[in-house]
C-alpha cells in the first residue's frame, strides 16, 4: 500500500546550529505541537538524542487517548535526523527532518510518510489533521524564532 507523503518547509531567521539544537531537545516538541492534540512526552527528560534513542508520548486524537513510541533511526547533526513510529496510531510513520543554511537563516524541511489505520475509513480526516499539525508547527517555529526563543544555549 502506498503511503501518504507530507512535505513541509519553512525558513527560520536563525543560525543552523540554533535550529538543530532546538529540535535536538525533545522537550521542544510539545511547544510546536497543536494544543488540541494534548501532546505529552512520557519519557523522562532530558532525552539524549542519538541513533537508537526512543521516546514515548501520549496524545489525544478527537478525544481518544493514544500512546505513541518513536525511535531515532538516523542522527546526523546538524543536517538531519529521522524518527520512526515503533508503536502507535499509524500503520506507518517515518519522519525525516532536514536542516540547511540558506540566505537569511535556516531552511527546516519535514518529510513524513504515513499510513493511517483503516485507511479506507480514516484517510480523509487523518490527512487533513496531519496537514493542520504541520501548518501549526510552521507558524509556531516562525513565532518562536522571531521572538528569540530558539537559540543554541551552548553557543
Amino acid at each position: 500500500m502506498t503511503p501518504f507523503v507530507l512535505d513541509s518547509d519553512v525558513v527560520l531567521p536563525i543560525a543552523l546550529a540554533d535550529a538543530f539544537a532546538f529540535f535536538a531537545d525533545a522537550a521542544n516538541l510539545e511547544r510546536i505541537t497543536p494544543p488540541w492534540l494534548h501532546f505529552v512526552i512520557r519519557s523522562p527528560l532530558p532525552i539524549a538524542m542519538h541513533e537508537g534513542a526512543g521516546i514515548e508520548y501520549r496524545i489525544r486524537w478527537h478525544g481518544v487517548p493514544l500512546s505513541w513510541s518513536t525511535r531515532i533511526d538516523r542522527w546526523d547533526p546538524p543536517s538531519f535526523f529521522v524518527d520512526r513510529q515503533v508503536r502507535g496510531p499509524y500503520r506507518l510513520w517515518r519522519h525525516e527532518h532536514r536542516f540547511e543554511a540558506v540566505d537569511g537563516g535556516t531552511r527546516v524541511r519535514d518529510r513524513v510518510e504515513y499510513l493511517p489505520p483503516l485507511r479506507w475509513l480514516t484517510s480523509g480526516i487523518v490527512v487533513r489533521d496531519v496537514e493542520r499539525i504541520f501548518a501549526y508547527r510552521r507558524h509556531e517555529l516562525l513565532r518562536l524564532a522571531a521572538s528569540g526563543e530558539i537559540y543554541d544555549p551552548s553557543g
